[in-house]
């Protein structure tokens, strides 16, 4: 008799035990794993805005270091080919779409010819929009106001800062 008693209790146990294993987490381990994944997140987040602003900066800085490096080769193609332009330009392009349409010229056999210098105007990935700031070769350097003579440099017109601390209008 005693040895049934004692089976059946060890089947008992076996049971409860089985049943305690099934049952899940508690609350404490269930708090904890959500702290823990909220700090992370918390973490992860300003590093995500600071990567996609990067991503923005060098986008910007891709832009206008191909803006200004047309607009100085507009400037020596027409110094080389001595294509007659404005007095008041200085050789540099009256408007930025002049980067894109082009200059017309006549070759070595005297073919008329077009050379372009931008397929297209670029994005301002800073304020959205193809709008860039212009300054004219007779502006002061520190000009907001462009004086319509020439293009002689461009600027993203944003009042934010980068990263760095600096201004994105004074790069």
């Amino acid at each position: 008799m005693r040895r049934i008693e004692r089976q059946q209790a060890l089947k008992y146990a076996g049971v409860l035990k089985a049943v305690r294993q099934n049952r899940g987490f508690t609350l404490i381990e269930v708090i904890t794993v959500t702290l823990i994944i909220a700090v992370l997140a918390a973490a992860a987040i300003p590093l995500a805005h600071n990567a996609f602003q990067r991503e923005k900066e060098i986008a910007l800085r891709r832009a206008l270091r191909m803006m200004r490096t047309a607009i100085d080769d507009y400037r020596k193609f027409c110094e080389e080919n001595k294509i007659e332009t404005d007095e008041d330009t200085y050789g540099y392009p009256e408007k930025l779409e002049d980067l894109v349409k082009g200059v017309i010229y006549k070759d070595k056999k005297n073919k008329s010819r077009v050379a372009k210098f931008l397929r297209r105007i670029p994005y301002d990935p800073i304020n959205s929009t193809y709008e860039w700031g212009l300054r004219s070769f007779q502006d002061k350097f520190d000009s907001r106001n462009w004086g319509g003579q020439n293009v002689w440099d461009v600027y993203c017109d944003s009042n934010k800062k980068a990263l760095d601390g600096t201004y994105y209008r004074d790069w």
